[in-house]
């Protein structure tokens, strides 16, 4: 699929303002929610007839939020939830000069923006997710296609010259710059390969390989890999990497869901896939770990979390992130993957966090993407594309900067192995 054609189908997906006498109801509800909501928050929230909210907006510089069409943004809010304030972004009735800014302030006081007795009553009025973007074994490959299969191109044009998409390992993520971060890219992986215990003769396991960086890395510490993805771009250019890299014989990358792997590995690596399974497949994900980890072996996951009690609160809500950018996936808590883990034999040995740098990793693709507009249209990808993308790695950033979200390197080994 070209470049044009998925950005003619996502153009599609953006829908229409809900019209009727409902919609009508749910935008009045929406609005007096949202004027509530902001008028306590560092927020300067301006709307066309000159009317400024948020709580010192008029008295200090804090993040803006321009509303350019009151009524279309409250009828998307209304009716979908966070699903339409993200649409309405990508549709243009709302904006913002840094939309990371005020994604960060909405995200802090997440849990308090919305009553809690409309927070329980949001499954029945907000969309629910469908059927066929969950992570079975048939729909996990074009769930994986819609997004990372968008083109390398594309991908090229924001990411660094290791062509990895996962959060960095900076040394000081406060004076994290566009030139530290390759290299802070493979001090995260060689931060994996050690607590994996990767070395000369390993058998490695990759699950998810991406565009190839973690396979090259691993293969020239003279382990052996097996790499897995279910992308087929990322499989061409991955493998044209280790080609060119003079490791074909150390490395082979296989187009393969994780739950059709053979063999036993003496360390297993898998970067930010675990986000992709959903949660109603993590016990047979960390079964599939566990058959395939040999006695002695070692995995090491970098995984993005959630806290427990709202990845409890949200596992059943269909979100922005699901419907246009990750159909299928859920983000895990450390607790939940510490208890599923155990349910299949194996034990979580050491987590470590390092959110910050996730922060600052994505607005360097943030920068980058926003930077290579003309580039991104020249592939084929045109503005209401650019915009779900610019929204979506603010999204993400906030979630970091805001402290709602983490980013994990968790080691695990067999539970009847003590260390």
């Amino acid at each position: 699929m070209t470049g044009s054609d998925i950005d003619t189908r996502r153009s599609e997906l953006l829908p229409a303002v809900p019209a009727g006498a409902v919609a009508r109801v749910r935008a009045e509800v929406a609005a007096r929610l949202f004027r509530r909501a902001v008028a306590r928050l560092p927020l300067r929230v301006e709307f066309p007839d000159g009317e400024v909210l948020g709580a010192g907006a008029r008295a200090e510089p804090l993040p803006r939020m321009i509303i350019r069409d009151p009524v279309a943004f409250f009828t998307r809010l209304g009716s979908a939830g966070l699903i339409g304030f993200g649409e309405s972004y990508t549709a243009g009735e709302w904006t913002a000069p840094d939309p990371a800014a005020v994604l960060t302030v909405l995200a802090r006081r997440i849990t308090r923006l919305i009553p809690a007795a409309l927070q329980r009553m949001r499954h029945l009025v907000l969309p629910s997710r469908p059927e066929g973007e969950l992570g079975t074994a048939v729909n996990a490959r074009s769930n994986i296609e819609h997004h990372y299969d968008l083109s390398n191109d594309l991908f090229a044009l924001f990411l660094d010259e290791t062509m990895t998409y996962s959060s960095a390992m900076f040394e000081n993520p406060k004076a994290a710059t566009w030139e530290r971060l390759a290299h802070a890219q493979r001090r995260k992986i060689d931060c994996l390969l050690d607590a994996a215990g990767v070395r000369a003769g390993t058998r490695v396991l990759e699950i998810g390989t991406g565009w190839g960086e973690l396979s090259l890395r691993a293969a020239a510490r003279g382990a052996c890999v097996h790499s897995v993805t279910l992308s087929a771009q990322q499989l061409e250019l991955a493998r044209a990497r280790v080609g060119a890299a003079g490791l074909d014989d150390s490395v082979e990358i296989e187009l393969c869901d994780y739950r059709d792997v053979r063999g036993e590995f003496d360390a297993i690596v898998s970067v930010e896939m675990i986000e992709a399974v959903g949660y109603r497949y993590w016990p047979a994900y960390f079964r599939s770990l566990r058959d395939r980890l040999a006695p002695g072996g070692t995995i090491a996951l970098q995984a993005i979390t959630m806290p427990h009690d709202r990845m409890l609160a949200t596992r059943d809500t269909y979100t922005w992130i699901q419907k246009y950018i990750f159909p299928g996936g859920f983000l895990p808590s450390g607790e939940a993957i510490e208890q599923t883990a155990a349910a299949a034999g194996l034990r979580v040995r050491q987590r470590y966090g390092f959110g910050e740098h996730y922060a600052e990793t994505l607005r360097l693709w943030r920068e980058r993407f926003d930077a290579g507009a003309e580039g991104v249209a020249a592939i084929g990808f045109d503005a209401t594309f650019r915009r779900v993308w610019q929204f979506y790695l603010a999204y993400s950033e906030a979630g970091f900067r805001s402290g709602y979200l983490d980013v994990e390197h968790i080691v695990v080994a067999r539970s009847e192995e003590q260390r």
